[in-house]
């Protein structure tokens, strides 16, 4: 009973840290950051021979703010989706006269009697955040970058506003991101619809969309095969909407922001067991969720209410359910604490794998962990979990894990060793690195995953703020094509202090850290990324059909297109990461 007090005095204490320090963050509306680079002077804008323009531009273009933009003139913009599919659009609104409340209404979509409802509809301003650069060197963008006056940074289009009405400054580009959900039970044919911005001071503007419904039917995101683990980082949203810790506001925070992530097919719940697993590497750090003391007769006790309470929350009200990831046995500061109940305060371990000590520490820990997660009816679901450690000190560790348990699961985000490879469940190893055609083979027969992963190691393809739309979806179908099951990537919401504004970071490459910010608000980058996972959801049916039917010449077609998503494949084509997208998302939805 001593320890749950204690536990929750700890957690107390945190919670008002959260709640209580650094300033209150929008999430409302708010002021972008001002520009300082180039753009169209006051006379270029003033020679548009009418005040303001409304047109359909492209999803691979970030449309810059204070400059006009070079587009040529659509009313109407032709779609094609399958059933259970989210198709993207962008339109530009630009004016050289100041709009006031701003906003936009959609109709339904008609095909005939049939009808795909308005509220299947997401029209939202996109908004402009800071960027910076790769590195000096354009390789990457793995450095501190503490003074942001040494980085090139300019204002980019990436966050997809909540805000429904807004004011629209003169001179000023503001583009509209489109996304519908097609029903899975929608009738194939051609739905035809309008886009409307309207406001307080002018004629209301209308475009015209039509979408080709094809008979075809993408599955769940639930059910989709591809492997997607983005790592969450709930401490963030504590701190960003100043609420204490595992609060039920807390939840509350969190809950949309989880399900626009289970929504893009995520498979993995990301859980700490210890007390900074990445040193603090993270605006906000991580902290263990699961509380351990040392007893005064030596024993030692337990406590994982936090952790099962994410993790209910995350399966039963999320819906993410296959895996549950825990970090981390092998941190980058080999520290691992405790509370020591002698002495009525925090200690430490410091050990390393290999260490008598090390294995004393997680021996005892490991084998009631195995109890608790059978007991919750998770141990199946659950690997112990490390990121980018060298192969000796992994190989020590496996024989802990599998001293206390030989039926645990483990995984590994890191480089790829054969010595070990079949003793990892999940293992992601990095872009540009590939599994021998065997191994691979060997792994899918023993039901474990394959996955590949980026970081600010890439320059590109990559997420950052400043990257093309394009790459998203690339990185996507760049699984399909270096056949692994899947992708995964460090953070999807480990925010800057202030991102909505400023997307850049004093450690890696502006976004690099998080795709979906705080609101919640989508983004650019995010919805490419879906829009990658949905195609290769696509390739995989596909593929599948036309084997079944000795469609070889079909197969072989598309195969040869998605051969083109790797990194030879985009030295050797000269093809741009979007032309590669566009070409190969005509193919499918042709077949």
């Amino acid at each position: 009973m001593k320890h749950t007090i204690i536990l929750s005095a700890l957690l107390m204490a945190s919670s008002l840290c959260f709640a209580q320090n650094g300033s209150i963050y929008p999430l409302s509306d708010y002021q972008e950051l001002t520009d300082t680079k180039p753009h169209d002077s006051e006379a270029t804008w003033n020679k548009l021979t009418t005040a303001t323009h409304l047109s359909w531009g492209s999803i691979d273009v970030r449309y810059k703010k204070l400059s006009i933009p070079k587009i040529t003139m659509q009313t109407n913009k032709q779609l094609k989706a399958w059933k259970g599919e989210r198709v993207n659009a962008q339109a530009v609104l630009w004016t050289n006269s100041r709009l006031q409340e701003a906003t936009i209404t959609t109709s339904n979509l008609k095909n005939g009697s049939a009808v795909i409802s308005a509220s299947a509809i997401n029209a939202n301003f996109v908004r402009y955040t800071m960027t910076d650069e790769l590195n000096k060197n354009g390789r990457g963008t793995c450095s501190d970058r503490p003074d942001k006056t040494q980085w090139d940074s300019s204002l980019v289009a990436d966050p997809i506003d909540i805000v429904k009405v807004r004011d629209i400054e003169a001179r000023t580009t503001q583009p509209i991101w489109m996304n519908v959900s097609i029903p899975s039970d929608a009738k194939a044919g051609t739905y035809k619809g309008t886009m409307t911005v309207s406001g307080k001071d002018f004629r209301p503007m209308t475009l015209k969309v039509e979408i080709d419904v094809l008979n075809r039917t993408l599955p769940d995101p639930k059910d989709w095969k591809f492997h997607l683990d983005l790592w969450q980082n709930p401490y963030a949203v504590a701190r960003y909407y100043q609420v204490p810790l595992w609060s039920k506001e807390h939840f509350d925070a969190m809950r949309p922001i989880m399900k626009m992530l289970a929504n893009a097919g995520q498979k993995v719940i990301t859980t700490t067991i210890m007390y900074k697993p990445w040193n603090g590497q993270t605006q906000d750090p991580f902290y263990s969720m699961v509380f351990r003391m040392k007893k005064m007769d030596g024993s030692w006790s337990f406590d994982y209410t936090v952790f099962d309470r994410w993790v209910e929350f995350m399966m039963n009200e999320i819906g993410i359910t296959q895996q549950i990831n825990c970090y981390t046995m092998i941190p980058w500061a080999l520290s691992f604490d405790y509370f020591d109940q002698t002495s009525n305060s925090i200690a430490f371990v410091k050990a390393k794998p290999g260490d008598k000590a090390y294995s004393e520490y997680w021996t005892v820990f490991l084998k009631d962990f195995a109890r608790h997660l059978r007991d919750k009816g998770w141990f199946e679901k659950t690997t112990i979990a490390m990121d980018e450690r060298p192969m000796e000190a992994m190989r020590e560790a496996i024989k802990v894990i599998k001293g206390a348990d030989p039926d645990f699961k483990i995984s590994l985000a890191g480089g790829y060793h054969p010595e070990i490879q079949a003793d990892l469940y999940d293992l992601c190893i990095p872009y540009g690195n590939n599994y021998p055609a065997d191994i691979k083979a060997e792994r899918e027969k023993r039901g474990q995953f394959s996955t590949y992963y980026t970081c600010c190691a890439e320059s590109f393809p990559n997420m950052y703020t400043f990257s093309a739309p394009a790459e998203a979806t690339w990185t996507a179908i760049h699984a399909v094509a270096g056949n692994y099951d899947g992708y995964l990537r460090w953070a999807v919401n480990s925010w800057p202090e202030d991102p909505l504004r400023d997307s850049r970071f004093r450690s890696w490459g502006a976004g690099d850290c998080f795709s979906i910010y705080p609101g919640p608000r989508s983004s650019i980058r995010f919805e490419r990324l879906t829009e990658g996972i949905q195609n290769c959801e696509k390739i995989r049916i596909l593929r599948e059909e036309l084997q079944s039917k000795g469609e070889k010449a079909k197969l072989n077609k598309l195969n040869q297109v998605i051969s083109k998503f790797t990194p030879e494949g985009l030295s050797k084509t000269q093809q741009t990461a979007d032309e590669m997208v566009n070409e190969l998302e005509l193919m499918i939805n042709s077949l």
